[in-house]
């Protein structure tokens, strides 16, 4: 671990003030569930740590505009006890899957969002991207775990939000505030693919900070539904995940979300498998159609081939829990 100033702010206004300096070479600590790994093995090198915990402007669950706000220091056993959330279950599915009590007590829904891949490469030292000689490791070496859409670039590593696809799906936002102020971007906008290592992940600027996460309240012509494979049901990662929130009418599907996690260097939204849901009831049969137009694309890399089952799969479930169908198709 190399050394780095350490800095702990009471309020926005000074996080933003100490995250705009040293050419924006700097990382937030909330949680520090992972950004101590990535310390530790210098996949990153700040040169100031600034600490969030103690603002208190960014702790707590709210209603707000039709909605409700998230801080980013709310922990996701918070989240998942919070009467607020209660009817955004494909969100509370999501940190219930969470097995480690560790994350569930000092992780945060607004870390999660933010989280860097865990691409072995990446954490190995080998940059964002993974390369060496110029050259992409992981399309040239063990590709097990890496992006099957979205890969025709130099980023092949996935995404490590789990809460991401739920919380698109919503059509949350993000409050986002930095040097020029304050903006709320939608969650689906906020991830990037980058080019070179010199870019993110998101789109967050230096010295901007995510400060609360927006979720639109449900209404009860709206169901919601997640589902993740794990390799093991422990504490391991998911192989693929999708959620979904879909409006229904007499039994009908009349708008839907479909968005896949772990399979892309983004969140991926499989907007044409939505679109064939629209004027059809889900059952099995037309759940398994949709998961396959949502896998329709897919670009496999060399060792990687049975993602593509395992994100279909997710899709397939993902629907299926939604509607309250899932146990009776596992039988």
């Amino acid at each position: 671990m190399r050394p780095f100033e350490y800095a702990r702010p009471q309020t926005e206004a000074e996080a933003v003030e100490l995250l705009s300096d040293h050419d924006g070479k700097t990382a937030v600590l909330a949680g520090g569930t992972d950004i101590m790994n990535l310390l530790r093995r210098d996949a990153i090198q700040p040169r100031r740590l600034v600490d969030i915990k103690h603002i208190s402007s960014m702790q707590g669950i709210r209603q707000a505009d039709g909605g409700v706000l998230v801080g980013s220091l709310v922990t996701l056993e918070d989240a998942a006890e919070s009467p607020l959330l209660a009817e955004h279950h494909s969100v509370l599915q999501v940190a219930q899957a969470h097995k480690a009590i560790q994350i569930q007590q000092a992780g945060t829904l607004a870390g999660d969002l933010c989280q860097l891949p865990h691409c072995w490469y990446f954490r190995n030292g080998y940059g964002l991207l993974g390369m060496e000689n110029g050259l992409s490791m992981a399309e040239a070496g063990d590709n097990r775990y890496h992006a099957i859409f979205g890969n025709r670039g130099p980023a092949k590593f996935v995404s490590g939000s789990r809460f991401a696809p739920a919380m698109i799906a919503w059509g949350a936002k993000v409050r986002v505030v930095g040097p020029e102020g304050e903006e709320l971007i939608p969650l689906e906008y906020f991830y990037a693919t980058p080019k070179t290592d010199r870019q993110n992940v998101t789109v967050l600027k230096p010295g901007q900070l995510v400060t609360h996460v927006w979720l639109p309240s449900r209404t009860a012509d709206i169901v919601s539904g997640a589902y993740e494979v794990l390799e093991l049901n422990g504490l391991d990662r998911p192989q693929a995940a999708a959620a979904v929130t879909l409006k229904m009418q007499s039994g009908i599907v009349r708008d839907a979300r479909i968005v896949m996690g772990h399979v892309a260097p983004t969140p991926w939204v499989a907007q044409e498998a939505a679109n064939a849901l629209i004027g059809q009831s889900v059952n099995e049969d037309t759940a398994s159609r949709v998961g396959d137009i949502a896998v329709a694309g897919a670009t496999p890399l060399s060792m990687n081939g049975f993602k593509v089952q395992m994100a279909r799969a997710a899709v397939k479930r993902s629907l299926l829990r939604a509607v309250g169908q899932l146990d009776e198709a596992l039988v």
